[in-house]
């Protein structure tokens, strides 16, 4: 149960509320359809009750561009899943065309830095006439429309001209990021038989090279349906891979007719995505090209603010689903900036100096990147000063975060530290969809810990155990209506049986996402984490969110995880991991201070049965803690089975938990 009136830390004032997209939309919705709306609530209501009119006035107010008229907004032929439901039937679009018709010559396309590279940028004219090469050379390799284009590039602006050049032409976009073992890229692309690769030889992290030479070639031979590699030469411009086409030589290919656009069927896929495949075969999650622009232009415009000629960061590889969103930043004209490297070579300050250089708007990472900063500021900083301080960041408009819950001391942090007027935006969504189902609203205040507001066109609820909707309590989260954004399949799902299991078996008809939240008296919303991770002691469901939130307050814990396991007679055993700072030790002090800090901030069931301290807590390579595998190993599941250590950051820290399940 969350208090009543959590801290006030952000409101906009009437100017910045006025002048927003949303008003804007708001204003739009009553001069040209006469339609009302008292407060965000309300239009919220209307969106998600009348889906036909809603998603036509997305479709109207950003004048989306259609070869073909629709004939339908949405047709849902199952009333017991929403696959299979088709949007805009009878519409033809193309995603590249719409980032297309913002090109200028006032504002720069893309900027780009990287450990190794300054801050430069590309014109929109430069990259126009790359694209149009990289398209025309993929056409005289027989690339057609639903072709599919697979890539293994660091986040660097040949990531970004592939992408546009391969949906120009109406064929599929997928990625992997080079930081990916060679067997989860197989697991991957082999799912799809992708016509063509583009691959680089390697990338850089903690300025150091990695070279992935070999790897691609193991990648090229375990994919029989390749036709053609195209090769980027980024960490040596003198690397070269045999019967490959070396970058340069793609961008001197002749376009005669400039860079032309493929109109294809609203429902035709854009990319193919992936689910993490930490505990099975990566899920080919399949978007359709009309429901990314819609949902894009949606979500950046109404609930992020982006506005034409403003500078859009997220960091992200391009493995990433935030990699694929932060490219829709540029059907609202925004300038795409893209860094290559890690946020912590050389040291934490790299991505705000970034910000400051790149004059950034829109700053984007994940929670576990504030917090590192968080923690590690006392050392960035000399005499007790802020790390905003240290920077000049008066352009930075909005900072955003995703890819786990940030806890209340972090929304307190960016706002202490960093920029006190700033408009935090916590999102959350997933690959599933390509984009958020909770996030920003410039019309309402940001309380501490709690995100904003259900976005719009997106009908979520938290429901308990019985299956009801409930207010003010912690609940799975819920999607009631369907979304254009949702996958119209998984690759190579015979059936849609893995789709309908991943969504639709626990409660039939609606969409189930595995996230544990609580909707609050505001229409706010708090994410406790997953809900196979959720604790469950004494019949009582505990988010793990908020223990670490407490514990990793304590001066001397670094990181944690908690896991629950049930015990034969049943028993309930809740054993807590901690990775403690340099020059500490897990004493009887500590543990009892750790307990006593959950039973105060907390209560006593969130108190673990026992603590261990271990070198380092496991994480996918998105950022994410490794919860339910970590539980299934401590429960006796082989480890091979409980997780594919291909998918993690750092895969060699699970041998900890099978060491101590030895032990037990």
């Amino acid at each position: 149960m969350t208090q009543n009136l959590p801290n006030l830390l952000y409101k906009p004032d009437r100017r910045t509320a006025d002048q927003s997209i949303l008003k804007q939309y708001f204003n739009w919705l009553f001069v040209k359809k006469g339609l009302y709306f008292r407060d965000y609530n309300d239009l919220w209501e209307w969106s998600v009750t009348d889906l036909e009119d809603f998603w036509a006035s997305i479709w109207e107010f950003f004048d989306v561009q259609s070869g073909t008229d629709y004939r339908q907004v949405v047709f849902q032929p199952d009333t017991l899943s929403m696959i299979g439901t088709e949007w805009f039937s009878g519409a033809t679009i193309n995603y590249a065309e719409h980032i297309f018709r913002h090109k200028n010559a006032q504002h720069p396309a893309l900027m780009f830095a990287s450990e190794q590279h300054r801050l430069t940028t590309i014109s929109w004219a430069s990259l126009e006439k790359q694209v149009a090469a990289v398209a025309a050379y993929l056409k005289q390799q027989g690339v057609g429309v639903g072709d599919r284009v697979a890539s293994v590039l660091p986040n660097i602006p040949e990531a970004v001209i592939a992408f546009l050049a391969t949906n120009a032409i109406g064929a599929v976009w997928s990625s992997c990021s080079p930081d990916f073992g060679t067997n989860s890229v197989v697991d991957r692309f082999q799912q799809i038989e992708p016509k063509i690769l583009i691959a680089a030889d390697g990338y850089t992290y903690n300025g150091k090279p990695i070279d992935k030479t070999e790897d691609i070639r193991e990648l090229r031979i375990s994919l029989p349906t390749l036709q053609r590699v195209i090769w980027v030469p980024y960490l040596d411009p003198d690397s070269r891979m045999e019967r490959a086409t070396l970058w340069a030589s793609v961008l001197e290919t002749y376009a005669p007719d400039g860079l032309t656009f493929e109109l294809v069927p609203f429902n035709h896929p854009i990319w193919v995505l992936y689910s993490s495949g930490t505990t099975g075969k990566p899920k080919a999650i399949t978007h359709s090209v009309g429901g990314c622009l819609l949902e894009h232009l949606k979500t950046l415009a109404l609930h992020q603010d982006v506005r034409e000629g403003e500078r859009y960061f997220w960091y992200s590889t391009t493995g990433w689903m935030m990699w694929n969103f932060a490219l829709g930043s540029m059907l609202v004209g925004a300038t795409l900036v893209l860094y290559e490297g890690s946020v912590s070579y050389p040291n934490l300050k790299t991505l705000w100096k970034l910000a400051e250089e790149a004059r950034i708007n829109h700053f984007g990472g994940g929670a576990a990147f504030y917090l590192a900063c968080m923690r590690a500021e006392a050392d960035l900083t000399a005499d007790g000063k802020r790390l905003g301080s240290e920077f000049r960041l008066g352009n930075l408009r909005t900072i955003a975060s995703t890819g786990s819950p940030l806890p209340p001391e972090g929304f307190r942090w960016i706002y202490d530290a960093i920029k006190s007027d700033v408009w935090l935006i916590s999102f959350s969504g997933g690959t599933d969809i390509c984009s958020g189902f909770v996030g920003g609203n410039l019309l309402q205040p940001v309380y501490e810990g709690e995100i904003q507001c259900r976005l719009l066109g997106c009908k979520v609820e938290a429901y308990d155990e019985k299956g009801y909707s409930v207010r003010g309590k912690q609940g799975d989260m819920v999607i009631l209506e369907p979304m254009p954004s949702m996958p119209i399949y998984f690759w190579g799902d015979t059936g849609n049986q893995r789709y309908f299991a991943s969504y639709f078996e626990k409660y039939p008809g609606l969409w189930w996402h595995g996230d544990y939240i609580e909707i609050t008296e505001r229409n706010g919303v708090i994410i406790y984490g997953r809900s196979d991770a959720t604790l469950n002691r004494d019949g009582v469901r505990i988010g793990t969110s908020d223990i670490y939130s407490a514990i990793e307050n304590l001066p001397e814990v670094a990181d944690s995880l908690i896991v629950g396991l049930e015990q034969p007679g049943g028993r309930y055993f809740m054993p807590m991991f901690v990775v403690l700072r340099k020059g500490h030790t897990l004493t009887d002090e500590l543990i009892a201070r750790i307990k006593a800090t959950l039973r105060k901030q907390l209560s006593p069931r969130h108190v673990p049965d026992q603590i261990y301290a271990i070198d380092e807590i496991p994480y996918t390579i998105s950022g994410k803690k490794v919860e339910t595998p970590v539980k299934k190993i401590l429960a006796g599941v082989d480890p091979s089975l409980a997780v594919s250590r291909d998918t993690l950051r750092n895969p060699a820290s699970l041998d900890q938990f099978t060491n101590f399940t030895d032990r037990r």
